[in-house]
């Protein structure tokens, strides 16, 4: 297997938002004379109405989120103000009832088809040569400094019995590395490769986000210029009851989850993230998630397939191995490009088949997606157009009326959410990329059983497996031989094992960096 060789060069890149991006703005503590009708001072900011705030919520009918702001302390004052200011109470009205809305539709009406022939390519009965030609599309758009890369990082790994980051998470692999740095060195291989530099956006969640700094600056951003490293915060969305009240999780504090994943696009805007994109030249996105070992970051070939295709947005997806696997679908929803999750789906409809056998529905979701950045710019004049997805949920919180938390036992309020897939039918061309699932997609949700750090292991040490004997070598032993991703991003560069039996458990890394390994320990 080999790659294009392209000359090296770096391009120059603009001065590090690091800073920006890893710090959440604070205001600071509001005078201590903050009453009702007063104006309280902030660091560096303007000062801030507290009556004119105050009055924008009540004319949203959410001003009962001030129920019991004359009684706090000026640190807690300071506190709920700065988290009101972040809040649009009109947005979150017209949220919440275009989500109301659509949660009442019948979902039997809605049609589901096959994706038309036209916008779709199976990558493992494409032509070979067509694939290499999209891959070296992909290694100049990435040699030109036209790729970044958008990694969507704000989970815990709470389900792994780990209150890490999930990104964190070392799946047993013989090097112990963590998904975090198997995707951090799979950047570094193809920059090497392509002769550009790949700025990295990572999104973070509250409750990720320190957490996942440290971890990058622990191990020192993994080889990558950090410069070229851009972490920013997922979005929120204030807790309500059903009939789109905002809840209080304390006197001082509304409560507040995430937005989903389709987060990300108003994320984007707030953090300057488009901005910095904008500034720095880069006009695709390679968007993924975290949790994906065998994930091909900056794909170079399912970059090229959308640039060739000249596609506003791509899916990646995998085929779907049974009629009843949890998965999502890539496919038509009402003649629109969409994903159906799998609990939509008529069980009919699940289990048709085509001529050859084959499911007629069946390019499984993996949220691994190309953008380009104009559509990104755009996705902000669609917010009234999408419709967030209503979760019912039980949420603690205060009694406005008598000061008492309250704990329900069974669901009492909604959480709104976006799902990264909701603008896809806003785009103007449209392109599916199914890739061979083997090669590419391993998901990590589970402690035990499927989709668990045993089968994530053992896919990417088979995968590790097929690209040594495709080489001409021999792997031998239970342990597995793991290739770091500096040695090969994607099979190519493995010809000096050939004729070797190379027995497992056993890791192969750069000789520069096996010999300063060794120099360290001297």
């Amino acid at each position: 297997m080999s790659w294009p060789q392209m000359p090296s060069a770096v391009a120059s890149w603009t001065r590090s938002l690091f800073s920006l991006f890893t710090r959440k703005p604070q205001l600071s503590t509001l005078l201590r004379s903050v009453k009702r009708g007063s104006t309280a001072s902030t660091n560096g900011m303007a000062n801030v109405d507290v009556a004119e705030l105050r009055t924008k919520f009540e004319a949203a009918g959410q001003g009962h989120v001030f129920a019991f702001f004359d009684a706090l302390t000026p640190e807690e004052q300071s506190a709920l103000i700065t988290q009101l200011l972040a809040i649009d109470p009109e947005r979150v009205n017209r949220i919440h009832a275009n989500a109301m809305a659509a949660s009442h539709i019948d979902a039997s009406a809605t049609t589901i088809e096959p994706l038309p022939a036209d916008v779709y390519l199976d990558a493992e009965h494409a032509d070979p040569a067509q694939l290499d030609e999209f891959r070296e599309i992909g290694m100049r758009a990435i040699e030109a400094g036209k790729v970044g890369v958008l990694l969507m990082a704000g989970g815990q790994g709470t389900r792994l019995g780990s209150s890490e980051p999930k990104g964190c998470y070392d799946i047993g692999l013989p090097s112990g590395k963590s998904l975090f740095q198997l995707q951090a060195e799979r950047l570094l291989k193809l920059q090497t490769l392509a002769g550009g530099v790949l700025p990295w956006y990572v999104m973070v969640s509250g409750p990720t986000r320190a957490a996942t700094v440290a971890f990058f600056e622990r191990h020192n951003f993994f080889g990558l210029d950090r410069k070229n490293v851009h972490f920013f915060a997922q979005g929120t969305l204030p807790a309500l009851t059903d009939d789109g009240k905002i809840y209080l999780a304390s006197k001082g504090a509304v409560a507040e989850a995430p937005d989903g994943n389709g987060g990300v696009y108003a994320a984007l805007e707030s953090a300057g993230i488009l901005k910095h994109m904008k500034e720095s030249g880069v006009e695709y996105i390679h968007a993924y998630c975290v949790d994906n070992c065998l994930v091909k970051v900056a794909d170079p070939v399912f970059l090229g397939f959308n640039i060739a295709r000249g596609a506003d947005v791509g899916a990646k997806t995998v085929h779907k191995v049974d009629p009843d696997e949890p998965v999502g679908v890539v496919c038509l929803r009402n003649g629109k490009y969409g994903v159906v999750e799998y609990s939509e789906i008529p069980k009919a409809v699940a289990e048709a088949r085509k001529p050859d056998g084959s499911l007629q529905v069946s390019s499984a979701n993996i949220a691994n997606h190309f953008y380009t950045r104009a559509f990104l710019e755009r996705v902000k004049e669609l917010e009234d157009q999408l419709q967030y997805h209503v979760a019912h949920k039980k949420i603690a919180h205060i009694d406005v009326a008598t000061g008492e938390t309250i704990k329900p036992d069974k669901p009492n309020g909604v959480k709104m959410e976006l799902f990264i897939f909701d603008v896809f039918p806003f785009c103007n061309k449209f392109a599916v990329f199914e890739g061979v699932r083997s090669d590419e997609f391993s998901p990590l949700k589970n402690k035990d059983g499927p989709d668990s750090p045993a089968t994530s292991r053992r896919d990417i040490l088979e995968l590790h497996r097929r690209y040594l004997t495709a080489a001409g070598a021999t792997v031998e032993g239970d342990g597995g031989v793991e290739i770091s991703p500096l040695v090969s991003y994607g099979g190519e560069g493995l010809e000096a094992y050939a004729g070797q039996t190379l027995a497992g458990p056993r890791q192969l890394e750069p000789v520069t960096k096996i010999a300063a390994t060794i120099e360290k320990e001297e």
